[in-house]
């Protein structure tokens, strides 16, 4: 089967294979963990072995019959011959009952080297951590960044291309359909209306459908403004939905764990204290936001940011939102011990912008490395000491 490759992540699966760890590649829907579990299956076959491969997609009829970890753990032991090494691939485990329970069956058997996809963090996290505590792996899979977006699409590099990003978002999928605003828009609709119905409202037993599509909406609304559940309860009442806040941080928490926003909280720059209260959400894919709350011109500054942090961490790095005494620092980035500070703005057009992007920055008294991030076509070099990206060369240069 032909694929394009996703480099990035296979690097990060590949130390992996045979070593008896469980590799569970977690994300959003269709941001393409099933193509990229078979290119996994493909390089096994292609480097390791061809034979005692087996392949259960839980979003494929066929498989409807396996429920529960008994049923799981029967079909396994069933398929070839019960005395050598079996390659388990699971796509959507955590639509299996107790699927943990089967994982850790075969795991303490020796037998199987297990791979895996699921769409929930919450579900996984908590059976899987408690479960089996230093024996897996979680490898997120994001949507695309900019580069696997110019590679998919076959576009090069230039302000046309960093446009339809910003307005398609980096859904892989999209690569089959026409090239239209509105193609595209009814199949971000379809899957955030999947997500919503199928790995929230059912998943969880909710009846009030219209909060979860209320609460996405106003985050998508929001997007990079700093937000509360006292803020969101009272825009709510605005428009004469009551609901307390204790329940709107219940909803939240089922909106973040199917990875359709992250929520990235604040930290003080200096004493590295993390604030409990007031956060920002950023969406897994622009596209699906777009979908919610049309682009427009006005909000290229959030937008720009949601696509830096998308990038960051697809670069592996850890997200905080800094706070220097009154001023926000855009993101502190923390990667294997070290640090970078990071402000995002749309053009540097005029002093007072100069200033407060560099200047917010220039207050930081430690020897970190600083960037200012911006779509002016002219940058680089630096002021005193601060890097001057521009957004598209950022995209395609910082790993």
């Amino acid at each position: 089967m032909k694929y394009i490759w996703r480099e990035k992540y296979i690097e990060r699966i590949k130390p992996f294979i045979g070593n008896g760890l469980i590799k569970i590649l977690i994300g959003q829907r269709r941001v393409g963990k099933s193509y990229l579990l078979r290119q996994v299956l493909d390089l096994i076959k292609d480097n390791f072995s061809r034979e005692n491969i087996i392949f259960i997609n839980k979003e494929d009829i066929a498989f409807d019959n396996i429920v529960n970890y008994l049923d799981l753990i029967t079909y396994v032991e069933n398929q070839g011959d019960s005395n050598s090494n079996k390659v388990i691939f699971i796509d959507e485990i955590q639509e299996i009952e107790s699927f943990e329970k089967a994982l850790r069956h075969f795991q303490t058997s020796g037998q199987y080297d297990i791979y895996c996809t699921g769409s929930n963090a919450q579900l996984l996290s908590s059976e899987i951590a408690s479960k089996l505590a230093g024996r897996f792996i979680q490898i997120r899979v994001y949507s695309l960044s900019y580069r696997e977006f110019l590679q998919f699409h076959k576009f090069s590099d230039s302000n046309e291309s960093i446009a339809k990003y910003i307005t398609y978002g980096g859904m892989p999928y999209l690569i089959n359909l026409n090239e239209s605003l509105e193609v595209y828009s009814e199949y971000h609709k379809n899957i955030n209306d999947s997500i919503i119905l199928r790995d929230i409202i059912s998943r969880y037993k909710l009846r009030n459908v219209r909060l979860i599509q209320d609460l996405i909406t106003f985050l998508a609304d929001n997007l990079g403004s700093i937000v509360s559940a006292n803020k969101i309860s009272d825009y709510l009442k605005s428009q004469k939905i009551n609901v307390n806040a204790k329940t709107i941080i219940e909803y939240l928490t089922y909106i973040e764990s199917v990875f359709v926003v992250d929520r990235v909280k604040r930290a003080d720059v200096i004493g590295k204290k993390i604030f409990e209260i007031g956060e920002k959400f950023y969406f897994e894919d622009l596209g699906i936001r777009n979908n919610l709350i049309p682009f427009k011109q006005k909000d290229i500054a959030k937008v720009l940011e949601n696509i830096l942090y998308h990038h960051l961490k697809v670069c592996n790095y850890d997200i905080k939102i800094g706070k220097l005494d009154d001023r926000e620092i855009d993101f502190i980035a923390e990667r294997a011990g070290e640090r970078i500070y990071i402000q995002v703005a749309y053009l540097i057009s005029d002093e007072s912008t100069h200033n407060r992007e560099f200047g917010n920055l220039l207050k930081i008294e430690d020897n970190w490395r600083k960037i200012v991030i911006s779509m002016d076509e002219i940058t680089g070099g630096n002021y005193l000491g601060i890097e001057h990206w521009n957004l598209r060369n950022f995209l395609m240069r910082f790993e």
